[in-house]
């Protein structure tokens, strides 16, 4: 058991005579025994394994899924397994809290993939009529072992033998453990290291060597993830699409935000539905941002009236079953029509997206990427007045002592994207930064310019506005597809956007 623990009621029970256990585990339809189709992914999966299984010869590699989070007393997050599992079984929405993916050296050489798991209960146990957490009357059925190994093409064993699987050959074969995925689970790879887990995830009695050593197996698990499969791309396109899908209700449903008041969390809830409708849910809590809201780079509180000639900022983005999910933001004029000085701002933004964009290309360095859209965007506030007196362009943007323009952009224009929203974040500095972009590559592009109400070194007209341009890119062979452009950007394609799905007639 690796789910956090509840808290029991002592006052709800259920029937334990044995009179009751018979009845209820009787008088039921035969389950059926048909084989469960083998998934598109899982030969995807199993080359990702063969990877590792190159990288890592003769060691046994424990990828946990996780387990259950305590939301309050007795009820829990929807869960979702770490990305690493998912990763390499091809399990996503419909993976098992509590399971544990063992990548098991062959004496031959290469891997047995085994998936340990807690498997669906017999109706004459317990588990079945009183589980309220795990009982199929409950939370519904769980898959067989057979139907895990039809399914995916692995192996697969019951949880409760785990602890023996990682204690076979205790201290002639390393192990390694993905330690942020289950901190329970990692305590026994330690344990069958020979060490005693501390509350900090440190080992006593061993060296710090097996710490590093799963840090080295994270940090490669992360990194296999930056250049997508053929699979991999056609997730991300479907997760744009329905995206895009949830915008087009985020801009049918304005007016209605508008005339409800507390408008922010209307559009939330516009976008939530299409992305429980359209995939698994959310791939992050949506960023609904109207007005000065906008200049709070993670506003997620989402409470904020929508108001007639203001903009909003909306950054959200589906996360399908797979959990691959788009990153798409794009701030949108609440009455349809940007005035003078929010267009503006939007085209100076758009003009450092496009710049960003077209470094986006095989050979350039990721850092290339913000470097482009960074230097228009000190540009514009250069021509505008708004750094320092005396201050020029090339000394905001010396890397050393500048950076004054920042202070209307402070986040960076680009990050990884895939199975987490942030992807590949485990890479060092000269992996992920200063990395060559290759083709498979799918990253964001989002410059945006931040004028908050009380800033007083703003122009007046343009306090109270933010914008934000996103879009999620693919690196291709000769250059890049901005796999969301069919979202218009411009400002004028915007305004047609906006009067197009509100007519009626779609974008």
């Amino acid at each position: 058991m690796t789910s956090d623990k509840q808290v029991k009621a002592s006052h709800r029970n259920v029937p334990g005579s044995d009179a009751f256990r018979a009845f209820i585990a009787s008088g039921w339809a035969s389950r059926s025994t048909e084989p469960v189709p083998r998934v598109a992914v899982a030969d995807h999966a199993a080359d990702r394994r063969a990877a590792v299984s190159q990288r890592f010869p003769g060691e046994r590699l424990v990828i946990p899924a996780g387990g259950l989070k305590v939301r309050s007393n007795d009820t829990d997050f929807t869960f979702r397994a770490h990305t690493a599992f998912a990763y390499l079984t091809g399990l996503g929405a419909d993976s098992e809290p509590d399971s544990v993916l063992v990548l098991d050296p062959k004496p031959d050489g290469g891997h047995e993939a085994v998936v340990f798991f807690r498997p669906l209960a017999s109706r004459d146990s317990e588990e079945f009529f009183a589980d309220a957490r795990f009982g199929e009357f409950w939370v519904g059925p769980r898959p067989t072992i057979q139907d895990i190994e039809s399914r995916l093409g692995v192996s697969a064993r019951h949880i409760d033998s785990l602890a023996d699987a990682l204690a076979k050959d205790a201290g002639a074969i390393r192990l390694r453990v993905v330690r942020a995925a289950d901190e329970q689970v990692a305590r026994r790879v330690d344990q069958a290291r020979g060490g005693t887990a501390t509350s900090e995830g440190a080992t006593s009695g061993a060296t710090a060597e097996p710490n590093e050593a799963d840090e080295e197996l994270a940090r490669f698990l992360s990194g296999m993830r930056i250049v997508k499969d053929e699979w991999e791309i056609g997730e991300m396109r479907r997760a744009i699409a329905a995206t895009h899908q949830g915008f087009d209700a985020i801009i049918a449903g304005l007016p209605e935000a508008v005339r409800k008041g507390r408008g922010e969390r209307w559009v939330e809830g516009l976008f939530g539905l299409y992305a429980r409708h359209e995939g698994n849910g959310l791939g992050y809590e949506s960023i609904c941002a109207s007005g000065d809201h906008a200049n709070t780079i993670h506003w997620t509180k989402n409470t904020g009236q929508v108001r007639e000639g203001d903009l909003i900022l909306v950054d959200a983005g589906v996360e399908l079953d797979s959990l691959y999910t788009a990153d798409i933001t794009r701030t949108l004029p609440v009455s349809g029509r940007f005035s003078a000085v929010q267009r503006k701002i939007y085209e100076a933004v758009l003009e450092a997206q496009e710049a960003g964009m077209a470094a986006v290309k095989p050979g350039n360095k990721f850092s290339d990427i913000h470097a482009a859209a960074n230097r228009v965007i000190a540009r514009k506030l250069h021509e505008w007045g708004l750094l320092p007196d005396g201050v020029t362009l090339e000394q905001t943007l010396d890397p050393e002592n500048g950076g004054l323009h920042r202070r209307w952009m402070v986040h960076g224009t680009s990050h990884h994207l895939g199975l987490d929203v942030h992807d590949c974040q485990m890479l060092l500095r000269k992996d992920y930064m200063d990395g060559e972009l290759r083709p498979g590559m799918i990253l964001t592009v989002e410059p945006g310019l931040y004028f908050k109400a009380d800033d007083l070194v703003a122009p007046e007209e343009f306090r109270g506005i933010g914008v934000r341009i996103e879009d999620n890119v693919l690196v291709t062979e000769d250059g890049h597809e901005n796999l969301s452009a069919a979202m218009p950007r411009t400002a004028d394609d915007v305004e047609a956007w906006i009067a197009a799905v509100q007519s009626g007639a779609g974008a």
